[in-house]
């Protein structure tokens, strides 16, 4: 048998067996018949290189990564030193400290290093082989920008190698498969003044000026994998199939709302990139792919005043709607397809996380006492995971079986306070970020550890009283078609660590030249 027809093989294997625990997953949704109970998890802080730092620097989906950790539960993102970036101002992370790329397994954080003669690096994902992709400093300065060039990378058995540009200054690996492909975006050398509003979400350190163009890495060179007219698209996530999902300009020409060219969301399979339309506006993005090839992500409506969650699967693009009010959101798909994000609740008093299942979007409320709420990711389970917040502070949740929880209950007593948690495996691992009680942040792991004891659940009814589990419960019934009413606001984006440029809106370019 060839290597190739066994690959074959075992993809068709693996998508029968996804079809039938699809199948029996959303039977399972369809028909609950566990009672409500809650988990308990223990909680792994990731430390730093002597900073005051460990993080998730916020990629492609603006909330996590693709490949956030592995099968093995190896987990990779930055990790600060307490050197101070020697390229202050124009910083890797906005507080200005040395930064590198880490992976962290069964307690241990393990620095990768950077490119010869450079002091930061960051890792945005890692495959179950434990190939893991991401970008570093080459030691260079960019001539045009005055910030340092850094280029895509992957590590492997401690190695790394730079996986370099298409002629150009800038690189960045976002995403891998188990087959080892890699995704991202690389700067060649032709001048283009709208190649910085290419997103927003993609984490330059600074800004660019050349064309930047979505390339698939598969071992040896850097493919390009064109675009959908413009000059530029970016290439954010790549499944088992090797199907590869981003964003890209479908022409040169800047449109009066956004003073850029059209940018569309693409699918890319076979060697063809397949232009996934938008909801009527000129500026959609990515953020999922799942491994049946469907799409999530946001796209604006006529006119480019609101923005809805979309699902795109086998040519049909859906508007998800919203909860009410004129905007929402999406961060993740699981394979059942069922979507998470936020929207705006009727006449966007708040923004609620939801949850988007079989043509129902259902509004899964905040915690206690909280105004706003997002979904960050869900996973086969069904479990979600994200962030409460009330008008000071934010904590992290987690929602399963129809209640949502304070995530510092279900965990031992600890000096690190869960803010957010932006990802959740299928196995029940979770990833989230917190504070130290001097303000310093940490990324922390927590892994399932059995239903609550008496001390958890004693903490859950600390934290809540009957009469706020009630109230949201009657706001997690609350549901609204995919046909939702369109008006409202502009996009906006949630802020990053990553570099002094904020996720921003799509606004009027200015040009480079």
């Amino acid at each position: 048998m060839t290597k190739t027809l066994a690959r074959l093989v075992c993809l068709l294997s693996v998508a029968a067996l996804a079809a039938l625990a699809v199948t029996i997953q959303l039977s399972a949704q369809d028909n609950p018949q566990s009672p409500a109970h809650h988990h308990q998890y223990q909680l792994m802080q990731v430390g730093t290189f002597g900073g005051p730092w460990s993080d998730i620097p916020l990629g492609p989906a603006f909330s996590s990564e693709p490949n956030y950790f592995n099968i093995q539960g190896a987990a990779v993102g930055g990790a600060q030193t307490d050197m101070a970036d020697p390229f202050y101002p124009n910083c890797f992370f906005s507080n200005c400290f040395s930064t590198y790329a880490f992976k962290f397994r069964d307690g241990r954080l393990i620095n990768l290093g950077a490119l010869p003669g450079s002091y930061n690096s960051v890792a945005f994902g890692i495959n179950d082989a434990g190939l893991v992709v991401g970008l570093s400093e080459n030691g260079s300065i960019d001539p045009a920008t005055g910030y340092p060039e850094y280029h895509a990378v992957v590590w492997r058995n401690g190695a790394i190698r730079d996986l370099g540009t298409f002629g150009g200054n800038e690189s960045q690996a976002f995403a891998v498969n188990d087959w080892g492909q890699v995704v991202g975006v690389a700067g060649n050398a032709v001048p283009d003044q709208y190649a910085n509003g290419l997103g927003p979400n993609l984490p330059w350190i600074g800004p660019v000026t050349t064309q930047q163009r979505a390339f698939l890495w598969e071992g040896r060179r850097l493919q390009d994998l064109g675009t959908l007219g413009g000059n530029d698209a970016a290439a954010y996530f790549v499944n088992d199939s090797g199907q590869v999902a981003g964003i890209s300009y479908t022409n040169t020409t800047p449109n009066p709302t956004t003073g850029l060219p059209t940018q569309d969301p693409f699918l890319w399979e076979g060697g063809r990139m397949v232009d996934l339309g938008t909801l009527g506006g000129t500026w959609g993005i990515v953020y999922w792919l799942n491994n049946r090839g469907q799409v999530a992500g946001q796209s604006n409506l006529a006119g480019d005043q609101v923005y809805h969650a979309f699902l795109w699967d086998r040519g049909v693009l859906t508007d998800l709607g919203t909860l009410g009010g004129d905007t929402s959101t999406t961060y993740w798909l699981n394979d059942a397809g069922d979507v998470v994000g936020f929207s705006q609740t009727t006449g966007d008093q708040a923004q609620h996380a939801f949850l988007w299942h079989r043509g129902a979007m259902t509004d899964l409320g905040t915690l206690s006492g909280d105004v706003q709420s997002a979904a960050e990711s869900i996973n086969a389970g069904k479990q979600i995971v994200g962030d409460s917040c009330s008008s000071q502070s934010c904590r992290a949740f987690l929602w399963e079986n129809g209640n949502m929880v304070d995530l510092n209950t279900l965990v031992p007593p600890s000096n690190l306070y869960l803010t957010v948690a932006y990802g959740i495996s299928d196995s029940g691992e979770i990833y989230a970020i917190g504070n130290l009680p001097n303000g310093d942040i940490r990324l922390a792991v927590l892994t399932p550890d059995g239903d609550c004891d008496s001390s958890c659940e004693e903490r859950i009814a600390a934290s809540e009283s009957n009469t706020a589990i009630a109230a949201r419960a009657s706001q997690a019934a609350t549901t609204t078609t995919s046909n939702a009413p369109a008006l409202g606001k502009s996009a906006a984006g949630r802020p990053n660590l990553f570099g002094p440029r904020e996720l921003t809106p799509p606004q009027h370019a200015v040009p480079s030249n």
